[in-house]
């Protein structure tokens, strides 16, 4: 098993995001969302730094993310880290009230940088009649056009 990508690594960014958002709870789609909005901030307006580099699988990435995610959240709630509500806007989960102190024993500089950008993320993206989904927009929007880019003779047959 990889040490990249793990349900462990993935949980561990998870409960940044929901510790960050707390008491707000989150569903899987925001979870992947703002798990790539974390590692990939400098992709978006004013957003700071990356934290990983431009995969040229992008898009792609966000499909798997989604399978890691549901892993991650897995290893949580076995560890009493976040739990699950089931609402009429389907199923949703946030940090315990033991995620935050988890979270303060951990040091690792790559942990630090991790909530600075959850911290940035909640205050961009996080307001109340705002969806963090409209900023992932801006994401794949930025592909969309990168890869029209890279057809060559682009959009020559829409003069004609």
């Amino acid at each position: 098993m990889s040490p990249l990508n793990s349900p462990l690594e993935v949980g561990v960014r998870a409960l940044v995001l929901l510790a960050e958002t707390f008491p707000r709870r989150l569903d899987v789609a925001q979870l992947v969302y703002l798990d790539h909005a974390m590692l990939h901030s400098g992709d978006l307006d004013g957003g700071p730094d990356s934290l990983h580099p431009d995969l040229p699988v992008g898009p792609g990435e966000l499909g798997l993310r989604r399978r890691l995610i549901e892993q991650g959240l897995v290893v949580l709630m076995r560890a009493g880290l976040a739990d699950m509500t089931a609402t009429a806007e389907g199923f949703l989960y946030g940090a315990t009230d033991e995620a935050a102190s988890f979270l303060e024993v951990l040091e690792a500089p790559y942990l630090g940088q991790l909530k600075e950008r959850a911290e940035w993320l909640t205050s961009a993206y996080m307001h109340e009649g705002t969806d963090v989904r409209d900023g992932m927009k801006q994401i794949t929007q930025d592909w969309t056009d990168r890869s029209r880019a890279d057809v060559p003779n682009h959009g020559e047959d829409e003069i004609q």
